[in-house]
C-alpha cells in the first residue's frame, strides 16, 4: 500500500515537465487546427477527443512515451482531423464520417421508428420540447435529431413551410 503514495522527486518533476510540454503543445495544434478539434460535431471528432487524451495521458504518466513521441502523435492526430475535416466536403466522405439528421416530429405527429433509431426516449423527446418553450404540440412545425447529437425544434409561427435547404439531408425514415 505504501508503494502507491512513494515516487522519487525525478519521476514528479518527469511527470510535470510532460505535463507542461504535452499541455502546450495540445493548445498549440488547437490554435493552429481550430476549435472544431473539440468540438460536437460526428463520430470522427469524438474519437478524435479519445485520442488526443489517450496520448496526453500516455506521454504524462507512463515513461516509456518520450515527450517528443507524444507531440509527434498528437500532430498526427489533428493532420488526420484536418484531412478528414477537407474531405468531408466530398458526399460520399460525409456519408461515412457523419451521421445523417433524422426527423422525429412532423408537426404533432411523433415518428416512434425513428425514436427508436436515434435511441430517443419520449422522455427525452418532451424534455427537449419544454426546453424549446413548446407549450403545445401544434407549435411544432418539425424536431430533428442532429448529426451530433442535439435536438433541433423548428416552431410554428406562420404557415409557410420549412424551407427545403434547411431540411436538405434529413432523414425521414
Amino acid at each position: 500500500m505504501k508503494e502507491l503514495f512513494n515516487t522519487s522527486w525525478e519521476t514528479a518533476m518527469l511527470i510535470i515537465l510532460s505535463t507542461l510540454g504535452i499541455y502546450t503543445a495540445v493548445i498549440l495544434f488547437t490554435r493552429i487546427s481550430g476549435k472544431r478539434s473539440f468540438s460536437k460535431m460526428s463520430s470522427f471528432d469524438f474519437a478524435m477527443t479519445v485520442a488526443i487524451g489517450s496520448i496526453v495521458a500516455s506521454t504524462i504518466l507512463s515513461s516509456s512515451v518520450k515527450l517528443i513521441e507524444g507531440v509527434l502523435g498528437l500532430g498526427v492526430v489533428y493532420l488526420i482531423q484536418s484531412i478528414i475535416a477537407f474531405a468531408r466536403r466530398n458526399k460520399t466522405v460525409q456519408k461515412i464520417v457523419d451521421n445523417s439528421p433524422l426527423l422525429l416530429m412532423d408537426g404533432n405527429e411523433i415518428i416512434s421508428s425513428n425514436l427508436i433509431k436515434a435511441k430517443v426516449t419520449e422522455g427525452d423527446l418532451r424534455s427537449k420540447l419544454r426546453e424549446a418553450n413548446v407549450t403545445e404540440l401544434s407549435q411544432i412545425k418539425a424536431v430533428i435529431f442532429e448529426t451530433t447529437g442535439d435536438i433541433s425544434v423548428l416552431h410554428k409561427e406562420d404557415n409557410n413551410p420549412i424551407d427545403l435547404w434547411l431540411m436538405k439531408d434529413v432523414k425521414r425514415n
